[in-house]
């Protein structure tokens, strides 16, 4: 006869093992499910921007659309229906979006708007295959539908973490509206994507003051120790921030007024990646003229790196001057309007030998693998490929087709050209200060017979559809206006990450996601009840 002291350790030990059982399973089921939800969220890089053309259908109640449209400097969010590459996700905050584009476009015959579309404003919850938002950008001002494509391009190419981005194809309820560039926002979804985790905090500067340069923190200029001082930064941080992260930005921005410890609170290597490729592309309506915006400000772990936006104005769309000027924007002093000592950020980088040399590196790399042997005009080439039967279809286009033809001629001419300047200036054969330019101007490129203006303008455009005009509410899209307030996603599971999402013979991957968690908690259940039926069974023999 065994002891009952026996009998009851025992009995300890196996709860013990069957404990720790479950503690495995348990585990091995959190790291199963977040592996899934791991490869749910990286979906959208190839469901929605892995096609060539992103198609973006748009439902929603005419009437609720065309006070939209009326009223668009107000950017107040609509709901809609929205199908992505067939697709379809319910429920969708829709609404125009943008700054100075926002308000030429309002002041104009256009209704050619950018947009930002928000999968969760409606469902809690909701995402595009993981994608909380994206915008689409009307590309005002570029006749060529290439300058901000092939600036995040460039940016790609040079290692700095862009959003994803791509040509959407737009229609609105059933009629045709136009080829925009869809492009991803800074927010959870990139920073998962990019990072795998949410910790770092994003700030989109934007001008406050249009007249003034950079009088709220956007030039990156000290002023002093508080927060209110850099509006054009803290006003725009995006999703979360205290005011102990914005102390961190601040104390950064000191670090460049005492030009010390610069590798404490920079990440130096991406910000020379991105200065390279953004002083190649020549825009101006950002950091490096008196603007002192459309840039964002990156901090994670303690450093501040600097990401892009906002280049449909690139290539010398804003206050660039004549073509010369923009083919021989010289990179050794690569700002416009203002003084370098204005811009620390530039000025301190570029004036360190170890820094300016890192910087001419990244240079000659882009040059080398996307312009040398005629590869930047076979790029514009691919591209006019792509999108060119789009574009003699565009319904609300601000250029004609005849005006596109030519502009992508242009550009492909300015490129070349701006590759060879740059290649002097790393060569010593052009000049690449703003100062020896003036000195001796002829040793520049000469830009001669390049038409800046075919490239675009600020304004111009048809407003609303081709094809009849008024816009018909399709069938199948409920009357009246939808609901205001969130909704419960399908279901009633609020929290599912894809509520909206509908297609006929496409998976549900939340649904996929919530049937593993059930087995591997089925199967949890099971280990425990085993061992404790065992346990049981023995005490009753023994």
């Amino acid at each position: 006869m065994i002891r009952s002291d026996k009998i009851d350790i025992l009995v300890a030990v196996c709860i013990v093992l069957a404990l720790a059982a479950g503690i495995i399973i348990l585990v091995l089921a959190g790291t199963f499910v977040a592996g899934v939800e791991s490869e749910e969220r990286s979906l959208y890089a190839d469901e929605v921007f892995g096609t060539d053309i992103i198609s973006i259908e748009i439902l929603a109640d005419e009437t609720q659309w065309q006070s939209m449209l009326d009223n668009a400097l107000d950017e107040q969010y609509i709901v809609a229906d929205v199908i992505v590459n067939g697709i379809r996700f319910e429920d969708v905050g829709i609404r125009p979006k943008g700054n100075s584009s926002l308000t030429q476009v309002a002041n104009s015959d256009s209704d050619r708007y950018s947009f930002r579309l928000q999968f969760d404003e409606y469902v809690e919850g909701q995402t595009c295959f993981g994608l909380e938002s994206f915008v689409l950008n009307n590309m005002l001002g570029d006749n060529t539908y290439m300058k901000e494509y092939v600036s995040y391009e460039l940016m790609r190419q040079a290692g700095v973490d862009v959003p994803l981005f791509g040509y959407a194809d737009i229609q609105v309820n059933g009629s045709k509206w136009g080829l925009y560039l869809a492009v991803e926002l800074y927010n959870d979804s990139y920073e998962e994507r990019v990072f795998d985790d949410t910790d770092g905090i994003f700030y989109s500067v934007k001008k406050s003051g249009m007249g003034q340069s950079g009088s709220a923190g956007g030039s990156l200029e000290y002023i002093d120790d508080t927060t209110a001082s850099y509006g054009d930064i803290f006003d725009n941080v995006i999703g979360k921030g205290t005011e102990s992260d914005y102390q961190q930005v601040v104390e950064a921005i000191r670090a460049l007024s005492e030009g010390a410890a610069m590798e404490e609170y920079y990440d130096i290597d991406k910000i020379l990646r991105y200065l390279a490729a953004h002083t190649l592309v020549v825009n101006l309506d950002s950091y490096s003229s008196s603007m002192a915006q459309n840039y964002v400000i990156c901090e994670r772990d303690g450093k501040i790196t600097i990401l892009p936006w906002d280049y449909n104005l690139a290539w010398g769309g804003f206050q660039s001057g004549n073509a010369a000027s923009v083919v021989n924007f010289p990179i050794d002093t690569p700002v416009s309007g203002v003084e370098l000592t204005s811009r620390p950020l530039i000025n301190v980088l570029l004036s360190n030998p170890e820094y300016l040399e890192e910087y001419h590196g990244y240079l000659r790399q882009l040059i080398d693998d996307i312009f040398a042997e005629g590869k930047m005009a076979a790029l514009l080439a691919g591209l006019d490929d792509r999108i060119s039967e789009y574009v003699q279809k565009d319904a609300t286009a601000f250029c004609t087709y005849d005006e596109y033809k030519a502009a992508v001629s242009v550009f492909t001419e300015l490129c070349e050209l701006r590759a060879e300047s740059v290649q002097g200036q790393l060569a010593g054969a052009v000049p690449a200060t703003a100062a020896a330019q003036a000195e001796d101007p002829s040793l520049l490129v000469s830009a001669e017979g390049v038409d800046l203006t075919a490239l675009g303008s600020m304004m111009g455009g048809k407003g609303g559809p081709q094809e009849g005009g008024a816009m018909q509410a399709p069938e199948n899209f409920p009357e009246g206006a939808k609901p205001a307030e969130p909704v419960d996603g399908r279901g009633g599971m609020t929290q599912n990450r894809n509520a909206g999402m509908r297609s006929e013979g496409t998976p549900d991957f939340n649904k996929n996601v919530l049937s593993n968690r059930l087995k591997l908690y089925g199967a949890l259940s099971a280990v425990l009840g085993i061992a404790l039926l065992l346990v049981s069974r023995y005490r009753r023999k023994y």
